[in-house]
């Protein structure tokens, strides 16, 4: 793969409201990238910081946030091609117990990666949901990466492949 690097690191910083409690919520994020240059965003890490569910007696609550180079209709799972990270956090309930469980797609160590993945069109979005909360949930995270000029091929193909896996 032919890429040039033309920046050094950039901090993309983003966050989202629920439109209403419990209900998907999805944002989209420019990037500013130039495709008469072929240009690229090569990201090597994601933060996601959504707020804590809400703890209710007898009921189990959730937030969900991901982060994608694709628009989605729903919370993306690492699974999915497009998604770069995600977050979940839930609080489980007996009736009189609680139990906050945190998951985030950084639980995993990186290890000796160069970057986990490169955005080829001009935007990501961020997705984010609720589940049995009172208030609506907010999401907060921050994205580093730096541009890059990619050869003819090498960006036809990024930008296919970014097409269709949405």
């Amino acid at each position: 793969m032919a890429l040039k690097k033309s920046s050094e690191i950039i901090t993309v910083g983003f966050s989202l409201a629920e439109s209403a409690p419990n209900t998907f919520t999805q944002g989209r994020v420019d990037l500013q990238l130039n495709p008469l240059d072929q240009e690229v965003f090569v990201v090597v890490a994601v933060d996601l910081d959504p707020t804590a569910p809400d703890c209710i007696t007898a009921t189990n609550t959730e937030v969900k946030a991901s982060l994608s180079s694709t628009s989605r209709a729903t919370f993306g799972n690492l699974n999915d091609p497009s998604v770069l990270a995600n977050a979940v956090y839930n609080i489980r309930t007996d009736g009189i117990s609680h139990v906050a469980i945190q998951r985030t797609s950084i639980d995993s160590p990186p290890a000796a990666l160069d970057y986990i993945a490169i955005i080829a069109t001009n935007d990501f979005f961020i997705q984010l949901e609720g589940f049995n909360n009172v208030g609506g949930k907010d999401l907060f995270g921050r994205l580093w990466g730096y541009r890059a000029r990619a050869d003819a091929a090498t960006y036809a193909a990024l930008v296919q492949s970014e097409v269709l896996s949405s």
